[in-house]
């Protein structure tokens, strides 16, 4: 490009061709009326003010916030009117009376005279508008839009029109060439004012021709290509410039305020977007006459591209600082969290693209956070990725932004959103270390968090927990316990060596003076951390490798439970042995370390404390250990002062069922049965009235609506059955006798009193008790020597007592199974006791240890102590040999084989003809015969080679055989 040298011009002199050059265009537009126009508006602010005063006086009574910000929007239109007032160009100030106007105007606003010579007078040069050519802005503005509108003559269609016709664009600022204002005016040879890119452009097209140049506008021949620059009216043109965009921004804001409608309003904010695009003291304008405060509102509107509209400006007004700390004070924030849900792409866009600005600011970083859900709108964004990708990138810039300040990590914590909280604690600094650690502390104590965590937090944890300082250490452990109640988070608290530092806790490391109970918290993470399911055989806790189920551990493990230790200590440490004896090999360590040391008596004591949780765990312990050491337990139960006492109070309820209730309950039932101090301390201690009470309760409806309500009746029924086995006790015999327990026991063997393992119980304790009927019955009285009684009638009269139990009257009944008299509650008949129907049900039940059960108790009548044919009578009555033949059928175990097998036999050799053919008759007894033979255990194969011989399937070895010779 040609270079084209440049020469200012004298300011005076161009200031003046410009000036004059104003003027006779100011003269070509000037009209009359200036008078009328300045009273009009005047009218109009009074009008204005009046309006504005009913608002505020109305927003009193109705209390709306609105109404009050539509007062204030009132009077900004009225300031902006008396400026617009003030800039009337000085032509206009020459009548008279439109200077009295003007001086009455100044007056009722308070301003004094010479206001009027500083402000008015000296803005005259720079306006050339005539009087009657200002039209009532307020008016124009709102019926603007109604087609078109017309005020002294002008036509106005658009808003840039109204600011073009307040503030006049002079022909002096266009450019010949283009037709367009001219940016940097230069002046030719010819005296020509053109701007310098255009002139240039035209001057570069001769640079290769040796023809001369003519001057674009005059034609003449220029000689020199020489342009010299016309500051003065770049200057005029700039000053020109910026009043024009201050005049277009403020008639924005006024139709923003004044107008209802919503093409309107969006005409108004595209003006404004322009604008505030094109310099930054547009922007600052805008701020300062409440542009921004007054879009935040507008992002309440109905109008989804009023809405869009309003974010896009907000957004342009917040880069800079100032705009931002304005919205900051405002709802704008509050309001676009809100818009970010919207399902309408364009506004979440808009909002996003808005709060990823605005979190540019360090300033308002907690702001935004702290706003409600805006945090967890975000991650939702950035984490469902797929559903929007565009919102989804932004979302993640944003809170990437929103992590510079340390409150919002935890906020995003609390929404699920952890990574930045967990990458802080890895990589930050010590004390933002610190600040993290409690951020997660505070979190996992205020709220369950289920929180994954990775190798890298892990390994910071654990290393703190390790250290030496206090407030780290118990920060750490704090977190650590509710993490490793995470299960998916044990493993990796494993693989990241978690175990042994808790092991060194818990064994080996001291710290004096620390306020922390670290060994407290260290239990309750190795506790947390046995129970989700690790594999202990292969978790080293130490270097000299041994693990979790080595002697060294459980050693350890029981020497710490102590009485005066903590009882969350203890907890933790039970818990521990709970989960540990879970497993064969380790449950046979503890019960090897019990044995040696006698340690068993602490986990008795525990039982005694008074926190629930604990002697719960102590209760639970005592179960598991019970099958192997149950009689050191028992005798550690005796020995302790009252415990037998406080078991049989701890078991009587009022009110619902507790886990712990029922876990002693199921300790008595657990304990071996025939320990008689234990049954004997029960007994003197009024267990019985207790656990009869209790189980009638449970049977009238109490208490059945708790979750441990049938653990609980199976250790009141299993508790009372165990009374069974030691009936030798005269204490027992009495108390036994005393309830008529055999009836009772009867009555539990209907499905409808509790589960399968009540009605096994029942039946164990009735075969318990009827062992000793033939014992108890006593020889009839010589009176009684003549009644004959056949089966039938016996069985009859013995419901009938069955239903009469609570009479006063004994009635006394010969028993021909037993020979001699008999009752359910002085001889335990079961016959009297109604209890053979009952076992016989009982057959019919899919549970095989309640079959065996029932079979056990009925073979107790095919004794050889009785009278077996009349028992055999009584049953087949019942149809006692379809019943057994059907349990042979379902079940294929060995004992109850061994049983069937024993009352099939009875009934083929006692049996009459009609019980004869029914067992011989069923096709099913040959093959259980034959397979219990093939399959059976010695017992099992003995009893049914015997049947199968009866049934001449096998050879009678014990017959004598003739031999004859011929």
């Amino acid at each position: 490009m040609l270079s084209v040298a440049t020469i200012n011009v004298s300011q005076e002199n161009s200031m003046e061709s410009v000036r004059a050059t104003m003027e006779r265009q100011t003269a070509r537009r000037t009209q009359t009326n200036a008078t009328q126009m300045i009273e009009s508006l005047l009218a109009n602010v009074n009008l204005a003010k009046d309006l504005s005063a009913r608002c505020k006086g109305r927003s009193l009574q109705l209390k709306d916030d609105e109404i009050q910000n539509i007062a204030q929007d009132l009077d900004n239109v009225l300031q902006n009117i008396y400026d617009e007032l003030c800039r009337i160009p000085a032509p206009a100030f020459r009548s008279n009376a439109y200077m009295d106007v003007l001086i009455k105007s100044q007056s009722m606003r308070g301003y004094s005279e010479p206001d009027i010579s500083m402000n008015v007078i000296g803005n005259w040069p720079r306006r050339s508008l005539r009087d009657n050519d200002t039209p009532k802005l307020v008016d124009f503005l709102q019926g603007m839009y109604h087609e078109s509108h017309e005020y002294g003559g002008q036509m106005f269609n658009t808003l840039p029109e109204v600011a073009e016709y307040i503030e006049p664009l002079y022909d002096a600022f266009f450019c010949p060439l283009t037709n367009e204002i001219m940016t940097d005016p230069v002046t030719t040879e010819s005296g020509v004012t053109c701007d310098r890119r255009a002139i240039e452009e035209y001057i570069e097209r001769f640079s290769d021709s040796s023809e001369p140049i003519y001057c674009p506008v005059t034609k003449m021949p220029m000689q020199s290509k020489t342009v010299m620059s016309n500051a003065s009216l770049k200057s005029v043109i700039e000053e020109w410039t910026m009043r024009n965009e201050a005049m277009r921004v403020r008639i924005a804001r006024t139709a923003l305020s004044l107008s209802t409608a919503d093409h309107m309003v969006l005409e108004a904010m595209h003006e404004l977007k322009l604008l505030a695009k094109l310099r930054g003291k547009n922007r600052e304008l805008m701020h300062k006459i409440g542009v921004t405060k007054f879009l935040a509102r507008l992002l309440d509107n109905h109008n989804p591209q009023i809405q869009c509209d309003a974010l896009e400006l907000l957004c342009l007004l917040a880069e800079d600082e100032e705009g931002k700390d304005i919205i900051g004070k405002t709802k704008a924030i509050a309001r676009t969290v809100k818009l970010l849900s919207i399902n309408t792409t364009g506004e979440r866009h808009a909002a996003i693209s808005f709060l990823l600005e605005l979190s540019r600011s360090q300033l308002l970083l907690e702001n935004i956070g702290s706003t409600p859900g805006s945090i967890l709108i975000l991650t939702t964004m950035k984490i469902n990725n797929t559903d929007d990708p565009i919102a989804a990138e932004k979302a993640g810039a944003v809170l990437k932004n929103l992590e510079k300040c340390p409150k919002n990590i935890k906020y995003m914590a609390e929404s699920g959103y952890l990574e930045p909280l967990q990458s802080y604690l890895v990589e930050g600094s010590e004390e933002m270390q610190m600040e993290m650690v409690s951020f997660l502390s505070e979190l996992v104590q205020e709220q369950e968090l289920t929180i994954d965590i990775n190798r890298s937090t892990s390994e910071i944890l654990i290393k703190m927990a390790h250290s030496c300082n206090p407030r780290a250490r118990k920060a750490a452990f704090d977190v650590l316990v509710q993490l490793s109640l995470h299960r998916p988070n044990s493993k990796m608290l494993v693989d990241t060596g978690a175990v042994p530092v808790m092991i060194e806790e818990l064994f080996i490391r001291k710290v004096d003076d620390e306020p922390v109970n670290s060994m407290a918290s260290a239990a309750t993470i190795l506790a947390n951390i046995v129970e989700s399911g690790i594999d202990p055989d292969t978790t080293v806790v130490n270097k000299e490798g041994h693990v979790l189920t080595s002697k060294y551990s459980i050693y350890n493990f029981m020497h710490m439970l102590k009485c005066f230790m903590p009882d969350d200590l203890n907890l933790s440490i039970i818990r521990v042995l709970l989960a540990l004896t879970a497993l064969a090999k380790p449950l046979a360590t503890v019960v090897s370390v019990i044995r040696e040391d006698h340690r068993g008596h602490a986990i008795v004591e525990l039982m005694s404390s008074p926190m629930e949780a604990l002697s719960l765990a102590a209760t639970k312990l005592l179960i598991t250990l019970s099958p192997h050491i149950g009689h050191t337990i028992v005798e550690r139960l005796c020995k302790s002062q009252g415990q037998p006492r406080k078991l049989v109070k701890s078991i009587s309820h009022a009110g619902r069922i507790t886990e712990w209730q029922a876990a002693l309950a199921m300790l008595l039932a657990r304990l071996p049965y025939r320990n008689t101090s234990l049954n004997v301390a029960l007994v003197q201690e009024g267990a019985v009235l207790t656990i009869l009470s209790a189980i009638k309760e449970m049977q009238n409806g109490a208490s059945r609506s708790s979750k441990h309500a049938v653990p609980y009746m199976e250790g009141l029924v299993g508790a009372l059955v165990r009374l069974t086995a030691t009936l030798y006790s005269p204490e027992v015999l009495k108390v036994a006798m005393d309830h008529n327990l055999a009836s009772f026991l009867t009555e539990l063997l209907s499905r409808p009193a509790g589960s399968d393992e009540v009605q096994r119980l029942a039946a164990v304790g009735l075969e318990n008790m009827s062992y000793l009927s033939i014992k108890l019955s006593q020889p009839p009285p010589n009176e009684l020597l003549s009644k004959k009684n056949s089966i039938l009638k016996l069985l009859k009269d013995s419901k009938a007592h069955s239903n009469n139990k609570k009479s006063t009257h004994h009635q006394v009944n010969l028993c021909l199974v037993h020979r001699g008299v008999c009752s359910p509650a002085t001889t335990f008949c079961l016959l009297e006791a109604g209890a053979v129907e009952g076992l016989l049900g009982c057959l019919e039940n899919d549970n095989v240890r309640v079959v065996e059960a029932a079979l056990g108790a009925l073979c107790t009548l095919l004794d050889e102590r009785v009278d077996v044919e009349k028992s055999v009578a009584a049953l087949s009555e019942l149809d006692a040999a379809r019943r057994v033949l059907g349990a042979l059928r379902q079940h294929r175990q060995n004992v109850l084989w061994q049983k069937c097998f024993c009352v099939v036999e009875k009934l083929l050799e006692h049996g009459d003809d009609r019980c004869l053919r029914e067992v011989t008759g069923d096709r099913m007894l040959p093959t259980a015969l034959v397979s219990a033979f093939h399959r059976g255990d010695a017992s099992t194969k003995q009893a049914a080679e015997s049947i199968l011989r009866r049934l001449h399937k096998m050879p009678d070895y014990s017959a004598t055989y003739v031999s004859m010779e011929f």
